[in-house]
């Protein structure tokens, strides 16, 4: 946590030095501000702070990864509205869990429930899996698979050292 309050500071500076704090000049600040703090790792960083330097660009890929589906999904449900049959197969799945974190566990029932099409209904009491109900369950396996592979891998990516 203290190297993303330094890199948010470098970012600042950065775009105090340009004179603007644009967007643009905060982006580029933080770009430059994670560089500069990767190659001074070693002096600044402590073992378990150099985690920050896999996290970060991997909590990026997993909001590029959101953003993807939620665009796929999207276009899915809009057009199932507007179809005279939509292609519909509602089912309600149990998906197991490899996450163990309340980090990650409140995480990935988040973002399955923000993509259209699909709703997190409950997290078993020892934590073991998720019960997902989605419209576009032709095959369970499939979306356990697909859910398994995209979103519980990502965030274990972020999470997981």
């Amino acid at each position: 946590m203290r190297l993303l309050a330094i890199n948010v500071l470098l970012a600042v500076a950065w775009s105090a030095l340009w004179n603007g704090f644009s967007l643009v000049n905060l982006l580029t600040g933080f770009a430059i501000g994670f560089g500069a703090l990767w190659f001074a790792r070693d002096l600044i960083a402590s073992k378990d702070e150099r985690r920050y330097f896999r996290a970060l660009p991997q909590s990026v890929v997993l909001a590029v990864y959101f953003i993807k589906e939620l665009i796929k999904s999207c276009i899915m449900v809009a057009r199932d509205c507007i179809a005279p049959r939509p292609n519909l197969h509602p089912a309600i799945v149990k998906m197991p869990l490899e996450a163990r974190s309340d980090g990650e566990i409140f995480l990935l029932a988040n973002l399955i429930t923000l993509t259209p099409g699909t709703l997190t209904l409950d997290v078993a009491p020892d934590r073991s899996f998720l019960l997902v109900h989605s419209i576009y369950a032709t095959d369970e396996a499939a979306l356990i698979a697909d859910l398994k592979s995209g979103m519980e891998r990502r965030i274990g990516k972020v999470f997981r050292p």
